[in-house]
């Protein structure tokens, strides 16, 4: 039973996925545990139940006051900085960690050697970035998992019963921000945009928590070429010694890079003589889909797979294997010469950019929520690409305006309505407007709780749809 917390008052804040985890985990290594929650609602009164089952104390409906005799605070990750419990908590000289900083702390509890971690983190393509960095992993043979931000508990990797070699750590601003200690083998930002500015409170902080997965890396601060911010990132890192930059490019790779070679996903960092030799990796037709961003993402997994020492054959093996999540840039049906695709995942406009750069001729289905977004920069950079576009969701207008603006040739539906059946509608609208070779594409470009509960039951409504097209 470690010291540092048997007989130590930790305030758990927030249930859920990473709570009670925490809650439970603490409690088994003797701390005092409170929980504090915001809600109390039907699935947290039933969370507590369990917990308060175990010995846990749980208080919900204010997660905003400090327990006294609280010595540690363990927080979900989504619980703002400026949250009055925190500020009590600087107040008090009470520190704070996330789950994340508490599965660090947690490696090698039971005598085992630690697993090392491969983190990766951006605005788009973790999820992905990881699970291909899994799959190429276990091609190697080594005992391995897709763990963190992807909705497996790091806490749950660390702290059970079985073994692994190296883990896929997905980790987002948020979690990096409340992990101060954390030191991974190697790490990657896959890419910069502003997102949740609303939760950081500037981009410079957005940026810089997400910088944080770079801090004493090990091995390798793997960045994206073609995002200057990524490789600043890497610059203003305080690494190991010997610790080197290693970039991903779309483009031929120079030194100390993997790219793109006449067909053929390359690596020139991981090689002897790296200034005149190249070691062939994949086929770019190994990635699925073979979408440019998608490219990036097998490019970033693969820099950091061969950090860990796994050979080319793994990294193709792997990335053969490796069958994407639905909702991410998914082919769903050929219907009349059409493609149509689900790419609902596409929840912003940076990766909204990304899957419409993936095709030629496209009927675009957007719009959501805004989340404070604008989409001019989004439109222009498209408006060549474009077929027609059908709006739905409560900020279509904003879309629509910046088709005004930036593509007025554009045909545009403008879909009043925000109830689910609006879909099928979207989509046979989206079949009007389309020709033979055309593409299809949702890509919304917003957030989905307008209309549906979460992005995947809106993809879902998509291929619904689709499907009852070609019946």
């Amino acid at each position: 039973m470690p010291s540092e917390f048997t007989g130590k008052h930790v305030t758990v804040a927030g249930l859920g996925v990473s709570g009670v985890p925490a809650a439970k985990v603490l409690h088994g290594l003797g701390a005092h545990v409170t929980v504090v929650n915001d809600g109390a609602d039907e699935r947290a009164r039933t969370q507590a139940a369990e917990l308060e089952a175990l010995g846990v104390t749980v208080r919900l409906g204010d997660g905003d006051t400090l327990p006294e005799g609280t010595e540690l605070i363990v927080t979900a990750p989504g619980w703002k900085p400026t949250k009055p419990l925190f500020a009590a908590a600087g107040q008090a000289g009470v520190p704070v960690w996330g789950d994340v900083e508490l599965a660090w702390r947690l490696r090698g509890l039971d005598g085992r050697e630690p697993a090392p971690w491969l983190a990766v983190t951006g605005t788009n393509g973790k999820t992905t970035t990881v699970q291909m960095l899994a799959s190429i992993l276990k091609a190697a043979g080594l005992r391995t998992a897709a763990v963190g931000n992807i909705g497996v508990s790091l806490l749950d990797a660390v702290t059970g019963d079985t073994e692994y070699d190296v883990l896929a750590v997905e980790l987002s601003s948020y979690q990096l921000h409340w992990a101060p200690s954390l030191r991974a083998h190697s790490a990657a930002v896959l890419n910069l945009a502003p997102d949740h500015l609303d939760w950081h409170g500037s981009m410079e902080a957005y940026a810089a928590d997400k910088g944080r997965i770079y801090e004493g890396n090990q091995v390798a601060c793997v960045y994206n070429v073609a995002d200057k911010a990524t490789e600043d990132l890497v610059r203003a890192a305080d690494v190991e010694e010997g610790c080197r930059a290693i970039g991903f490019t779309l483009g031929t790779p120079g030194p100390s890079q993997l790219g793109v070679v006449e067909g053929l996903l390359v690596d020139r960092a991981f090689v002897e003589d790296r200034q005149k030799n190249a070691q062939e990796l994949a086929e770019v037709s190994d990635v699925n889909p073979p979408a440019p961003h998608n490219i990036a993402n097998a490019l970033a997994a693969a820099a950091l797979a061969r950090a860990f020492g796994v050979s080319a054959a793994a990294v193709r093996d792997g990335l053969r294997a490796f069958t994407p999540d639905a909702h991410r840039i998914a082919h769903v049906a050929d219907v009349d010469g059409v493609a149509y695709v689900d790419d609902s995942k596409a929840t912003n406009t940076h990766a909204t950019e990304a899957s419409l750069a993936a095709y030629e001729s496209i009927v675009w289905i957007a719009g959501g929520l805004a989340k404070g977004a604008t989409f001019d920069e989004l439109v222009a950079g498209a408006a060549k690409r474009l077929r027609g576009a059908v709006l739905i969701g409560a900020d279509r207008a904003l879309i629509r305006e910046a088709l005004a603006r930036h593509a007025p040739e554009v045909p545009v539906v403008d879909l009043d309505r925000t109830d689910t059946g609006a879909m099928l509608q979207a989509v046979q609208e989206a079949r009007r407007l389309a020709r033979p070779g055309d593409t299809v594409l949702l890509a919304p470009a917003c957030a989905s709780m307008d209309m549906f509960t979460n992005y995947n039951q809106r993809g879902d409504a998509f291929a619904q749809a689709v499907r009852e097209l070609g019946a």
